[in-house]
């Protein structure tokens, strides 16, 4: 709970904790109403990220439809997919440049908030005049 980055998003995994709930599994963005679908495979959901990184001008995420917490860790189906699904978003939104992050393993020192493996596709506001780097937090303490 400590990687969060706004009282709102905080509140929100809470209530997710509390009713034992991953939001990243099938079904549950659908069921929140707050992150709509924007592109689904059969391994894979695209959705933007409800609490986007300061500074960027699209913030989307690949969330695969598997529970794993590692790249690794998921089918060969699902890995061969996922650059479908790349293709899709770049295709989809007109992009010349983008920025992918992932964390893998225990949100808790990953700086991550979900423990469901999810990658973000980032794309900076860099026609913003105070425009300032997106920054992605990839590690982090236990509380």
């Amino acid at each position: 709970m400590g990687n969060h980055r706004s009282a709102e998003q905080l509140a929100e995994m809470e209530r997710l904790a509390e009713a034992g709930l991953c939001l990243f599994c099938p079904g549950q963005l659908e069921a929140t109403g707050a992150n709509p679908v924007l592109h689904r495979t059969p391994h894979w959901t695209v959705t933007r990220n409800r609490y986007p990184y300061r500074g960027t001008r699209l913030h989307l995420l690949l969330v695969p439809t598997v529970h794993v917490t590692d790249l690794t860790d998921l089918p060969a189906d699902a890995q061969a997919d996922f650059w479908d699904v790349l293709a899709w978003a770049r295709a989809e939104y007109d992009l010349a440049f983008y920025g992918l992050g992932a964390r893998n393993g225990d949100p808790t020192y990953t700086g991550g908030t979900i423990s469901h493996l999810h990658l973000h596709l980032v794309v900076g506001d860099v026609e913003d005049p105070d425009h300032e780097p997106v920054r992605m937090k990839l590690s982090s303490r236990a509380d």
